[in-house]
């Protein structure tokens, strides 16, 4: 689709004038983004899977009781839960978050198909949360970009500003709720099945189910942080540069004082460091590694034997079909002169550009995909660390 077509899940927004105007600067709400919207899972499925072992959910009171049986403001639980544990919930004020329900349940991962007007490495998850009447997290801010879509039921949106990154925050809870929280004039909307609201990072929000059987869908993105990255990439540089590579200083002069520590050694230093960071293609190698590590370390099964090569070919031949697996990301960087590093859930492997292109799409990858040089030994390394998975047993 051209980034000039007008989309009706932006307001009738090219992807273009979105990206420009509202992309990380500020908020917007759209109604009937999703038009006759129909939401994917029902209340007690998501109680269903927060119930499962291995997925991640919680349980927000906002009028609850600590470990001693003692009332405080909030209090957080995580799964996984049981019926007994629903049973018990009073009638309103509490909030079920479920998080990465695209990898449980296909029709919520389809979702993430409209929004390939955004690189598809920068998708995180789709958290689903359900609240009866007053059901809330309490006002917070995120440190990444969300849609907020409205999948079922009624919520109040109030919107509070961009917020400095030394905001109070309510302490003891497992929950970045704001002390102190200020609506801004007109930024307070209530959200019907279908409308959605984006939100830049560190913009307050805070959302109050007004309904029963209150479901919203979040769309959230990856961001890494800065410390994060930096110690990722020392991480990653580590296992790269060789022992040799240090601190030198030949050609120095004589020191004033041997105890000073001199500009001229700062300097030095400081080239070393800058020096050993600054390549563009070391860093496009550790960004995609990082950009496409699993949400979950468990999430992929890798296959406990090795797969013959000719099996795979011999399965393709016969009319199989190797899809992404559920959680599963993938990412390509173009190395020129028809060359490609594909990036499949924290590895990389180079490749024909065409076949990373091929493989990180969303095209079921058939027999033609043999027409790639090295595509038998890729794809089967790809299957064997559970990245693919052969379309009949997912389907199972």
């Amino acid at each position: 689709m051209s980034p000039e077509t007008p989309l009706t899940m932006l307001g009738d927004l090219t992807s273009t004038e979105f990206l420009r105007d509202y992309w990380q600067q500020k908020p917007v709400l759209i109604r009937g983004a999703f038009p006759d919207f129909q939401c994917p899972l029902s209340p007690d499925e998501l109680a269903g899977l927060a119930c499962e072992e291995g997925i991640e959910a919680r349980l927000v009171e906002e009028h609850g009781r600590d470990d001693q049986g003692q009332a405080r403001p909030w209090r957080v639980t995580h799964g996984p839960f049981s019926d007994a544990t629903f049973a018990a919930l009073p009638d309103r004020d509490w909030s079920l978050l479920v998080q990465a329900v695209d990898h449980y349940v296909p029709e919520v991962a389809e979702l993430l198909e409209r929004f390939t007007f955004l690189p598809r490495w920068r998708l995180d998850d789709i958290m689903i949360s359900y609240a009866p009447p007053g059901g809330s997290v309490g006002p917070h801010v995120d440190q990444y970009d969300v849609f907020l879509l409205q999948g079922m039921g009624r919520r109040r949106w109030q919107l509070g500003g961009r917020v400095a990154d030394d905001a109070s925050i309510i302490p003891g809870i497992d929950l970045r709720i704001l002390e102190n929280f200020t609506v801004e004039p007109g930024d307070d909307w209530v959200l019907e099945p279908g409308d959605m609201l984006y939100l830049p990072p560190g913009w307050a929000h805070h959302g109050v189910s007004q309904s029963d059987d209150c479901l919203t869908l979040s769309v959230g993105f990856r961001a890494p942080s800065a410390d994060e990255s930096l110690a990722s990439f020392a991480d990653f540089l580590g296992d790269k540069l060789p022992d040799s590579l240090r601190y030198s200083d030949s050609g120095m002069t004589p020191p004033a004082d041997p105890g000073e520590l001199d500009d001229a050694a700062i300097e030095r230093m400081r080239h070393l460091l800058l020096d050993t960071l600054d390549d563009p293609a070391r860093i496009a190698q550790w960004f995609g590694r990082v950009m496409t590590q699993p949400k979950y370390v468990d999430q992929l099964v890798p296959n406990e034997e090795a797969t013959d090569p000719a099996e795979l070919v011999a399965a393709l031949q016969q009319g199989e079909e190797l899809l992404r697996s559920p959680g599963s990301r993938l990412a390509w960087r173009d190395l020129g002169e028809g060359r490609a590093t594909l990036f499949a859930d924290g590895d990389g492997a180079e490749c024909e550009l065409a076949l990373a292109r091929l493989v990180a799409s969303e095209t079921p990858l058939d027999a033609e995909v043999l027409a790639h040089e090295g595509a038998d030994i890729l794809l089967t390394a790809l299957l064997d660390a559970g990245s693919l998975a052969w379309a009949s047993e997912l389907e199972e």
